[in-house]
């Protein structure tokens, strides 16, 4: 009987093991759902910035941020305090490693991490590339932590709550698409 107990403890835990493991798999897919990762063209990039006002100095967030090209930009080309939020760990280090090189560390970051447990009362401008499950998930948390002023550039897919102070419509950028961008202040 000793033995038996002895025997089970180690299938038991395997088993807990595993299904802990599939639960993670799970959430990283579901993740991978609500925030895509699809490179924005830089010339989008720049519009998205330009659309978004984004001035010297201002905290400039993008949620999804992908390979970095946004922060990146918003540092390097606009002189932003930029951070970026990334589930991924290969492209959060792939921008970090971007960012060290280019010598941004001072004005631009990425944090690994969900986007739904940051904090963006700081911002003064966030970019998002979410699809429209991942935009209700945050609407709370904005309705919540965005300070009055705040712009939101969405990509694409549009906040339902709200209404877009403008949007713009940008024709076939060179890779076969065309994109539609809203602008939102809070």
């Amino acid at each position: 009987m000793i033995l038996r107990r002895i025997l089970f403890l180690p299938v038991l835990l395997l088993a807990l093991l595993t299904t802990a493991l599939l639960l993670i798999a799970q959430q990283k897919n579901d993740d991978a759902k609500i925030a895509p990762y699809y490179p924005t063209p830089q010339t989008i990039v720049d519009k998205m910035l330009q659309f978004g006002e984004l001035k010297p100095g201002e905290k400039m967030w993008d949620l999804g941020s992908g390979d970095g090209r946004i922060v990146i930009a918003a540092a390097r080309k606009f002189k932003a305090d930029a951070t970026g939020v990334e589930l991924d760990e290969t492209l959060y280090k792939q921008s970090v490693a971007r960012i060290k090189t280019l010598g941004l560390a001072p004005t631009a970051r990425i944090i690994l991490g969900d986007l739904l447990r940051q904090d963006y009362s700081s911002a003064d401008l966030l970019t998002i590339y979410l699809l429209p499950v991942a935009i209700e998930k945050v609407t709370p948390i904005f309705d919540k932590q965005l300070k009055k002023g705040t712009r939101i550039v969405a990509h694409d897919f549009e906040f339902r709550q709200w209404a877009p102070a403008k949007t713009l419509d940008i024709d076939d950028d060179g890779e076969g698409r065309s994109h539609r961008l809203f602008l939102y202040r809070r």
